[in-house]
């Protein structure tokens, strides 16, 4: 994933959404450069937010929003009703290196169901919600994907930050 550049101000709709998603989400990986295991799975936080947690966090967030919701797949999630959190938490044998490739398989596939799109305006719906909310376009999708990406890559630059002063928005 390559960053969005910023001089590519007069693209179309969909370069340009997925353009500024592509940026976050590669910061999310370059958040891990460098890191050692332990320190990518440290925690400085009640709810033991970790930069991995978060990166393995959003691999499930990529298959919700683009596999289940426009796709029309139903994945197995981690989480439940009495553990809403598990997709944070990071399990024996997982890796950097795991969860990255993780995460790019889960972009991978967001990719190809944005690429196979007619236009922004396919809706997707999540099964048995009933709600106001039940239904979305890929449009709002994409919006929301950058909203609630860079919101991480806002989270693991401070906890990078705590780990070893490792600043900066996005790599030169």
């Amino acid at each position: 994933m390559l960053p969005f550049h910023l001089s590519q101000t007069t693209a179309d709709e969909v370069t340009t959404l997925k353009g500024m998603l592509d940026m976050q989400r590669s910061i999310l990986l370059w958040k891990l450069e460098g890191l050692s295991e332990q320190d990518a799975q440290r925690s400085f936080v009640t709810s033991g937010t970790s930069l991995l947690g978060i990166v393995q966090h959003m691999a499930w967030v990529e298959q919700w929003w683009f596999l289940e919701f426009i796709g029309g797949e139903n994945p197995d999630y981690p989480w439940s009703e009495e553990d809403p959190d598990a997709d944070f938490r990071i399990e024996s044998g997982q890796t950097i290196t795991s969860v990255a490739q993780r995460y790019a398989d889960a972009v991978a596939l967001a990719d190809a169901i944005i690429a196979g799109a007619p236009n922004l305006d396919v809706t997707g719906t999540l099964p048995n919600d009933n709600s106001d909310r039940a239904e979305r376009t890929l449009r709002w999708v994409l919006v929301h994907m950058i909203e609630e990406t860079a919101r991480h890559a806002g989270h693991m630059d401070i906890i990078r930050e705590l780990i070893d002063d490792a600043t900066g928005y996005y790599p030169e």
